[in-house]
């Protein structure tokens, strides 16, 4: 669109319009990098269904008050990172959700999903919070969780914990350990709260302000203070596990058996409280020292009265989240995160006459699951064979397929090698494509002999 020039009455372009660019901290996810994130996935996927947990779906918008009554008020995730907003058309206060488990908890006490019994779920999906964006935390980031709801067994709290082991084993994952901690029930808590307390209050010099505003709202929290001033208070400070009762040192040390038996190995940290109020007795994390302080890739426990808190019957549960950008960027430091792949095939089109047969070769290569690239040309052209051969070696193809105008008369295509260092090619009659570049992906040789 034009505009004109009231004088002259001639057109005029248009101000050329300022590029917008992503929100700080909500980054572009571009390939080939997205590939090594599907890979993440299809490896979730699978580890999944073979422990028949199955996939959940909730909205990244959820009612404020949601999180508010189950993650806790005076969390730092309610009090100071939750992006939160009024709906303009009827002022209902709405909110990004800043984690999953409170929302997968809503979805299964909406649709009654415990009615049956117990169900294992997993999600996938962004969450958001507003931090300083840093190495490994953004204000969008992305989770895969676990969570099993409606059993209140020990043994389900190391089955999860060994869901996570397992699929550090799977991908590959080094210098990963597990840290584990109970804070027992909330009778407990409370009677362990006082005794910390007055520990603190004892020592009201030396605490920070963060510390002094969190004494009487939130004293377990100042135990996960980094704060170097504060490390002697926090190591003298009474720990919880002393408070806890028979049943509740019971189903700890009946899950650190199962650990045992199944050669997970683990540390006892009496610090651990991890950042929801909604956690009772189990809690752990998966640390590493490889990502300075974002050391935390996966972390999680049992919640057995968020449910409750949300509107529900009482139930128990318990469960997990990793860190997506978190275990990737582990991968990438340790050296072993896979490259992206290219296509199969590279198919080459030296004249746009060929165009219907190669469309229909390629359609059925691709239908009995070989990956295909068709060169696309520029203008009326479909390029020169040097350039298409040069976009063919770039795109990471393990072979090119030629469709040329003497072999098509023939009922012919070539088949070459990109990755083999000799450029081997061979003729391959039309109707024997399908099969014999399957034979070839499958063996990964090419014939050593050549067709001019």
């Amino acid at each position: 669109m034009t505009t004109e020039n009231k004088t002259t009455n001639t057109p005029t372009k248009p101000a050329k319009a300022q590029a917008l660019t992503a929100v700080k901290g909500m980054n572009d996810l571009l390939p080939p990098a997205s590939a090594q994130w599907e890979w993440l996935e299809d490896k979730v996927r699978g580890l999944m269904a073979r422990h028949a947990y199955h996939n959940l779906r909730t909205p990244i918008v959820e009612p404020t008050a949601l999180f508010v009554r189950g993650l806790g008020e005076v969390t730092d995730i309610v009090e100071k990172e939750m992006y939160s907003f009024e709906d303009r058309l009827n002022g209902e206060q709405l909110t990004l959700r800043p984690e999953a488990t409170a929302g997968v908890v809503r979805a299964v006490v909406e649709h009654n999903m415990l009615y049956n019994g117990g169900q294992r779920l997993y999600y996938m999906g962004p969450m958001f919070r507003h931090e300083r964006p840093q190495r490994g935390r953004y204000r969008q980031f992305h989770q895969i969780g676990a969570e099993a709801l409606g059993f209140p067994g020990a043994e389900v709290d190391a089955e999860l914990i060994l869901l996570a082991a397992t699929l550090w084993q799977e991908l590959g994952l080094q210098d990963v350990r597990l840290e584990l901690n109970s804070l027992g029930q909330p009778n407990e808590r409370a009677a362990h709260r006082a005794a910390l307390i007055a520990h603190l209050e004892a020592h009201a010099d030396v605490l920070d302000e963060e510390a002094k505003r969190r004494l009487h709202t939130n004293p377990l929290r100042i135990l996960d203070t980094k704060n170097p001033a504060m490390q002697s208070v926090v190591e003298a400070a009474p720990k919880l596990i002393d408070f806890l009762g028979e049943a509740s040192l019971a189903h700890f040390n009946a899950v650190k058996a199962i650990l045992d038996a199944s050669g997970v190995a683990y540390r006892i940290n009496p610090r651990l409280v991890r950042g929801m109020d909604y956690y009772n007795l189990t809690v752990f994390e998966f640390v590493t020292d490889r990502l300075g302080s974002q050391g935390t890739i996966c972390g999680g426990g049992r919640y057995d009265y968020l449910i409750e808190q949300v509107g529900g019957k009482p139930a128990p549960a318990v469960g997990w989240a990793l860190g997506v950008e978190r275990v990737l960027e582990l991968l990438k430091e340790q050296g072993t995160l896979p490259e992206a792949t290219g296509p199969d095939v590279y198919a080459i089109v030296p004249d746009a006459a060929a165009l219907p047969v190669v469309f229909k070769t390629i359609q059925t290569l691709r239908a009995q699951g070989v990956s295909v690239q068709m060169h696309a040309g520029a203008g009326e052209g479909m390029g020169s064979m040097k350039s298409q051969f040069k976009k063919a070696d770039g795109s990471g193809a393990q072979f090119a397929l030629i469709f040329g105008g003497d072999e098509l008369a023939r009922g012919e295509v070539t088949l070459k090698s990109l990755r083999d260092g000799a450029g081997a090619q061979e003729a391959l009659p039309l109707a024997d494509v399908t099969v014999r570049v399957a034979a070839k992906l499958a063996l990964g040789v090419v014939s050593s002999q050549s067709v001019a």
